[in-house]
């Protein structure tokens, strides 16, 4: 039996000052012309996103990481940094994201802690690993536990603080920004209650993931996940299929939850296993183009499970 996956990969494209055409229910991005745009650097894909589908015409918003490096475990480089310091304004995603942030120096009054808003409700990662992948070297998922997007309507939350921000900034375009809130509402207010629906198909049953980097999604939707620490390129260690071997005695899990493409061989063992794959992309760095945005991700994300626990 061939092995199922839905794959939706996680690759990464250039965007160097980029703006969105208004009124896009997606948004399209294209290199700003007019001077007069509020310019923003936000330190994820998500984020910039936001403030294009908010902001239309009147910025441009960038996310200036490189190719092929997870932004949550990306340091700014000096151009880089030099352009957060000449930005209108700095999206963070905060809650332990920019783990670069107590190293370098940025302007106070510009930057802009998106997650802030229910810093109260933070969950922490559970993971004290300390592993290795991608040009970024070593790193640890301990901590706070930071990919706060997927959970949507938190992303919400997020567009909500960064409206505020581009009202106080630029208040002659309050009523174009909160325009393009409710628009951008409207998107992540479908998503959530797609969600929803999927996950009560999907119900209580056990699930793992490649990475802990699940755990607002699990928690909002509810899925019963256990993470490991796999990289979807990286054939897993005898240690680590043990690993797995051990946890599916009281996790009897059928499904494994990839945060990028896997390799082929990985597939086919988990298979063999009697688990299938699935990708959910997080899309913390820009998708591909011919992906689309990261709106265009999350749908094709959900169109995964869909087909995937549409018998439940």
């Amino acid at each position: 039996m061939r092995p199922t996956i839905s794959i939706f990969s996680t690759a990464v494209m250039a965007m160097l000052l980029t703006a969105c055409e208004p009124s896009s229910s997606e948004g399209t991005v294209r290199v700003a012309e007019d001077d007069s745009k509020l310019v923003i650097v936000a330190t994820n894909t998500p984020l910039a996103y936001f403030a294009m589908r908010i902001g239309g015409h009147h910025v441009q918003a960038e996310y200036p990481g490189p190719s092929g490096e997870d932004p949550a475990f990306w340091t700014p480089d000096d151009a880089s940094i030099q352009l957060m310091q000449e930005a209108d304004l700095i999206l963070l995603n905060g809650a332990s994201y920019e783990k670069w942030l107590s190293q370098i120096s940025l302007p106070q009054a510009k930057m802009v802690d998106t997650s802030a808003s229910f810093k109260d409700n933070f969950l922490q990662s559970g993971e004290t690993t300390t592993h290795s992948h991608g040009p970024g070297g070593d790193h640890s998922h301990s901590g706070t536990a930071f990919t706060t997007w997927i959970d949507f309507s938190q992303a919400a939350s997020q567009a909500q603080t960064i409206c505020d921000a581009l009202v106080q900034k630029s208040p002659e375009h309050a009523s174009a920004f909160k325009e393009g809130l409710e628009r951008l509402r409207s998107d992540l207010d479908a998503l959530d209650q797609r969600m929803r629906s999927i996950a009560s198909r999907i119900g209580k049953q056990p699930l793992l993931a490649s990475h802990p980097v699940y755990q607002y999604w699990a928690r909002r939707y509810p899925l019963n996940i256990k993470a490991v620490l796999w990289e979807p390129e990286t054939l897993p260690t005898d240690e680590q299929w043990n690993e797995i071997k051990t946890i599916l005695q009281s996790h009897p899990a059928k499904w494994m939850i990839w945060e990028g493409t896997p390799a082929p061989e990985s597939v086919k063992k988990l298979d063999g296993m009697g688990i299938r794959s699935l990708v959910f992309d997080p899309c913390g760095g820009p998708p591909d183009q011919a992906e689309g945005d990261w709106l265009a991700v999350m749908k094709s994300n959900l169109d995964g499970l869909e087909a995937s626990f549409s018998g439940n």
